[in-house]
């Protein structure tokens, strides 16, 4: 599962911060129940299932035939998960003779508990036939930050009501969603084998785990379609997607690598999924287990409650995945989430997490994997700098430092899935990989695969196939890292006696509380003749090195390969920065130097620094240094200038080119009028979108006029914001429609938040009811669009704060049928009213 952050915490312009999700407001009751494995009483073998589907009440109609044995001790019945469902037939099936016998069962709503005909012992196998309904959309149930709600098998536009929406179904099953849609034991330490009949109208394409065996058509112009799934996997994979797609076939080692997308897309799948086979690759190699599924196939839902899903053999993308060619330039902004689901059949498929608790198991080479990608494909700045952006997602967010990674005490299960199990899991990885070297690391994931796999694991089960393969005791990583919470925050200073030929290295460890880390750190020290590195530990609260010299180092850099995940005042001098950046190399060791240099700038050394960063051959430090120029300082103003103007029309990456264009607008000046009309028809959204606003800044007359003329056309991203904000500037009847759309396009992120006023405004001026329908029809679909942990914040303000002062606006001008209809669009209101 790939989380994705949808909307910044602080609503700006309301003074309002969005509480943290519902389960994270409970009390600390739960803090005293520890959240263990289920326990196995009996085990899935096998599950047939035969659905068909009701588009007009989103109702599932199944038949599901669920073979189990006891997992050890005799038993006389089974619980089965069952949310939501009516149920109407409960049988013991015996397929020698075809028989089915009715058995007793109690039925709560949730759980489906079976007496049996007899006690079974764990050398039988059983078969229990089920007939129910899935009532999906009458069940009330929540998500997490990761998965934005969880009610398992959704109708996407079933009706076709909605002109511009496919219709089509998908399913999503963590963490224990599945079973709303077949019965089952919903948990993570369950296995099994399967097969899907599903009967669908003859125009849709169905997508669910493993093989499609046959396909059958009916008088009726249905087609019933049978996936056959021969290896056992947990049932929270499962996966049905079913819509009028197009399949851009693709393949690697003779196996089926299809991609699933609405048609408009056809042209362009290669280009945002076609990296997949060499991934399939890369990933059997590291890991020296050739992919172990018999396909891969990627499919792209509408209206997606997450990033993605790892469901084996049949991975679920939000639509953000689908990228026209225009936005393709920018580069493939999915291609990491696409590298992490791909992972996960390896990681979270092959062997999967017995818990809830043990999630990072999943996840954290998942996140990892991103890493790993990047690095073999763009090189070691490319992966360092996914581990940055990583690590800086886990440090952003002071709660996570008072979470385990791994965690058995929570409120909730979706709880888990958060920036600790993600990115802090993914960053221990990348620690222990230095610590023991890339050969034992691989070969250590290799064995920790083949013990475990279509099995469950827990970290315990790591950390032994480490231990086996380095010949180490290494109970203190996984006590400090998987078990323990928190990161070091180290201070580092330097005191240098030149007469007795001495240096002091004093690490500090300043964290909070009486934890004391355990770092292994790489100490490197530069001098004219070279580097050379002493390995040292750091496990006290304060620790001095002395190292000896027959000449003051150039530099002294402590973690010189830069892993250790944690918070660092590192009290260098300039000079000490500026030879880090020119000798030491690494990606961690440049931008730190642009960091500590962007607050000198007054310091001419700096300045010639960061002119380098500009030239940096990583075009993310380019920007990053562009970023930290302080354009507000004279002196920085001009001799930056003829710079960034170079930077903008000559730099080979679009986003640099943007980022230019961008600080070349705050100057202001007409000179550039025609650079950013140039820009304006730049084949990058984000290069002509930063165009417009940088020649709205110099002449509003010809940012406007350029703005109805690319409104004319598709455009998405930052293009499409930079046309709505221009357009809105003079927000009319005839240009409405245009601004409407556009807003309707943006995604859930605060840039469409920070819109919302002034777009609301401007549907208050509305006199048609056509518009003003289309206006908060817009409004209302951004509401219900933001994830479900945050809904309970953000409906009351959109409610109260954006649509009702619209209607009350139209009560007054006495248009009673509009304010009737906005007030229609919020719960609790009536018309009327």
């Amino acid at each position: 599962m790939k989380k994705i952050q949808f909307l910044s915490i602080a609503i700006c312009f309301c003074v309002q911060v969005f509480a943290q999700p519902a389960s994270e407001q409970k009390g600390d009751a739960w803090k005293k129940v520890y959240r263990a494995s289920a326990t196995k009483i009996n085990d899935l073998v096998h599950t047939k299932l035969r659905v068909r589907f009701n588009f007009e009440k989103s109702y599932l109609y199944g038949k599901a035939w669920i073979t189990l044995k006891p997992h050890f001790y005799p038993t006389d019945s089974l619980t089965l998960d069952a949310k939501g469902m009516e149920i109407h037939e409960v049988e013991l099936y015996r397929e020698k003779d075809d028989n089915y016998s009715p058995l007793k069962y109690h039925y709560d709503g949730m759980l489906l508990k079976v007496r049996l005909n007899k006690t079974y012992t764990s050398r039988d196998r059983y078969t229990v036939y089920v007939n129910y309904t899935s009532k999906p959309n009458e069940l009330k149930v929540k998500g997490s930050a990761a998965i934005t709600d969880a009610k398992g098998l959704y109708f996407i536009n079933p009706t076709g009501k909605d002109k511009n929406k496919p219709t089509e179904i998908w399913t999503q099953g963590e963490t224990e969603s599945n079973s709303v849609w077949f019965p089952t034991i919903d948990k993570p330490n369950q296995k099994t084998t399967e097969e899907i009949y599903m009967t669908v109208p003859g125009k849709y394409s169905t997508l669910s785990n493993g093989e499609l065996v046959s396909q059958k058509k009916s008088e009726d112009g249905t087609r019933t379609d049978h996936w056959v799934m021969r290896l056992p996997h947990a049932p929270y994979l499962f996966f049905m997607g079913i819509g009028d797609y197009a399949i851009v076939k693709d393949h690697y080692k003779g196996k089926e690598v299809n991609y699933y997308v609405e048609k408009e897309y056809e042209p362009v799948a290669r280009k945002i999924f076609g990296h997949t086979p060499e991934m399939i690759a890369f990933y059997s190699h590291i890991t020296g287990i050739d992919y172990p599924w018999n396909k891969y196939s990627q499919i792209v839902g509408r209206d997606y409650v997450s990033g993605a899903m790892e469901n084996t053999t049949a991975t679920l993308h939000q639509e953000s995945a689908q990228q026209d060619a225009r936005e393709l330039v920018d580069g493939n902004a999915w291609e990491d989430v696409i590298a992490h689901e791909l992972f996960h059949q390896w990681f979270g498929d092959l062997v999967t997490t017995e818990s809830w608790s043990n999630i990072t198991l999943n996840e954290s080479f998942a996140d990892y994997a991103e890493t790993l990608w990047n690095e073999y494909k763009y090189g070691k700045d490319a992966g360092d700098a996914t581990n940055y952006e990583g690590e800086r997602s886990y440090l952003s967010d002071p709660e996570n430092k008072a979470k385990d990674l791994v965690r058995f005490y929570y409120a909730d299960k979706e709880d888990v899935f958060d920036g600790v199990s993600y990115s802090k899991g993914g960053r221990i990885l990348n620690m222990l990989r230095n610590y023991v070297g890339d050969s034992a690391f691989f070969r250590s994931l290799n064995l920790y695969l083949r013990t475990n796999k279509f099995k469950s694991a827990e970290a315990h089960n790591l950390r032994l196939a480490f231990e086996d393969v380095t010949g180490e005791d290494l109970n203190w990583f996984w006590n400090q890292w998987y078990f323990g919470s928190g990161n070091p925050r180290l201070n580092i200073d330097y005191i240098y006696n030149d007469s007795a030929k001495i240096v002091k290295v004093i690490i500090s460890q300043t964290q909070e509380g009486n934890k004391i880390f355990k770092l292994p750190i790489a100490i490197d020290i530069y001098t004219d003749t070279g580097k050379v590195r002493h390995k040292v530990w750091d496990d006290v609260k304060v620790d001095t090195f002395t190292f000896s010299y027959s000449k003051r180092p150039d530099l002294i850099n402590v973690d010189g390969d830069k892993v250790i995940l944690c918070e660092k005042k590192d009290n260098k001098t300039i000079d000490n920065y500026i030879y880090q950046y020119l000798h030491a190399g690494l990606f961690l060791d440049r931008h730190e130097a642009i960091a500590y240099c962007s607050t000198k700038q007054d310091n001419p050394k700096a300045i010639v620094l960061l002119k380098r960063g500009l030239s940096d051959p990583f075009y993310k430090m380019r920007i990053y240094t562009l970023e930290k120029l302080n354009l507000k300082k004279d002196t920085i103003r001009n001799e930056f200038e003829p710079l960034i103007a170079k930077l903008a029309t000559s730099d080979p990456k679009s986003l640099v080119r943007a980022k230019a264009i961008e600080l070349l607008g705050k100057y202001e000046r007409a000179q550039y009028k025609q650079l950013f009309m140039n820009a304006l028809n730049d084949s990058s959204y984000t290069v002509s979108g930063n165009a417009l606003e940088a020649l709205m800044k110099i002449d509003t007359a010809a940012g406007s006029a350029a703005a109805r003329r690319l409104a004319k056309y598709p455009a998405k991203g930052k293009l499409n914001d930079a046309i709505t904000a221009t357009l809105m500037l003079n927000g009319n009847e005839s240009n409405f429609d245009v601004i409407a759309d556009g807003f309707d396009k943006m995604p859930v992120n605060q840039d469409k938040l920070n819109f919302l006023e002034s777009f609301a405004d401007l549907v208050t001026k509305m006199q048609s009811m056509e518009k003003v329908k289309k206006g908060v029809d817009a409004i209302v679909r951004f509401r219900d669009a933001i994830p479900a942990a945050y809904r309970n914040q953000t409906d009351p303000f959109i409610n109260n704060t954006i649509l009702k002062p619209i209607a009350d606006k139209k009560d007054y001008d006495g248009l009673k049928d509009q304010s009737d209809y906005i007030k229609s669009k919020m719960p609790g209101e009536k018309k009327g009213f």
